[in-house]
């Protein structure tokens, strides 16, 4: 494990255009299962459907849809899979200096700079939100690469003035730092997803990552303002709630597959990090159950 890499994605702007933009239909945006991370700003549109989000050391499970805006260097995955029911999925990565610095500094623009500094820890908007920029945003698959670049100031204007969304990550929370951190923090978060549903060994991971366990803890916890611990059992749970809406199987058995080997351990996790039980949660959540 010592020498896997994470994932630098290179993003290259669309043909004729300031900007990436491309929209997958039915799942088929399969590149991004790995953490990873680039220095585009990433807007993602998920029409319909439901899954995880997991951006920085954030991870929650979302439903009827999503609208998030990722900043810089902020490591995340990708937000649908086979199970997600959406319709598709867009996806617009831009730099953040793509308007240029003189644009950047007008006074008309200056909310839109604002907001891509908010992004660093990730924003998630809501439905009200969507509602209001999503056929927008999926229009401009049809435009030329001038009205998508208005289309998309218009937008980031919209999303500059909402009201509804959620910051993800703890405050102070950022992942624009030296080239080795990021390439750590990455290799640390891939370890998880792949290794969540087994017992995870502090020791090994902070022999990964070149540390003894009280260097790694401590450096961790600056990092992401969380305990590795915390996270991890964060990962299960969240993990837990997307089979609780997808999978018709029993809770104990959804503990198990979510790396849980204690019952009475997962329904305490599982209250103290959703406010419910699972059993509150998954009648919640019945209508999405297959």
């Amino acid at each position: 494990m010592q020498n896997m890499k994470p994932s630098f994605e290179v993003v290259e702007p669309s043909f004729g255009s300031s900007f990436y933009y491309s929209k997958y239909v039915e799942n088929a945006n399969n590149m991004a299962h790995l953490w990873h991370y680039h220095p585009e700003i990433e807007m993602v549109f998920v029409n319909g459907g439901a899954g995880k989000r997991q951006i920085g050391s954030h991870v929650s499970y979302y439903t009827e849809g999503d609208l998030i805006l990722i900043g810089s260097n902020l490591p995340h995955c990708g937000f649908t899979d086979t199970n997600t029911g959406n319709k598709n999925e867009t996806v617009i990565q831009m730099k953040p200096d793509f308007l240029g610095d003189i644009f950047l500094g007008l006074q008309e623009i200056k909310g839109i700079h604002e907001l891509f500094d908010k992004a660093k820890a990730g924003i998630a908007f809501g439905s009200e939100t969507m509602r209001a920029v999503g056929d927008s945003i999926e229009m401009m698959d049809d435009q030329s690469p001038f009205e998508r670049l208005l289309t998309l100031l218009s937008v980031l204007k919209e999303l500059e003035h909402a009201k509804d969304y959620k910051i993800l990550n703890a405050d102070g929370f950022s992942m624009e730092m030296q080239v080795q951190d990021n390439d750590r923090i990455n290799m640390i978060f891939n370890y998880v997803k792949d290794h969540f549903q087994e017992q995870i060994s502090l020791q090994h991971v902070a022999e990964m990552s070149s540390m003894t366990v009280p260097s790694f803890c401590r450096y961790f916890k600056k990092i992401t303002k969380k305990t590795f611990t915390h996270f991890v059992n964060e990962y299960r749970v969240v993990h837990a709630s997307k089979l609780l809406a997808e999978k018709p199987i029993s809770i104990a058995n959804i503990s198990y597959e979510s790396g849980f080997n204690n019952f009475s351990h997962f329904n305490k996790l599982f209250k103290e990090f959703t406010g419910k039980s699972a059993s509150e949660y998954r009648h919640e959540l019945k209508s999405l159950i297959k």
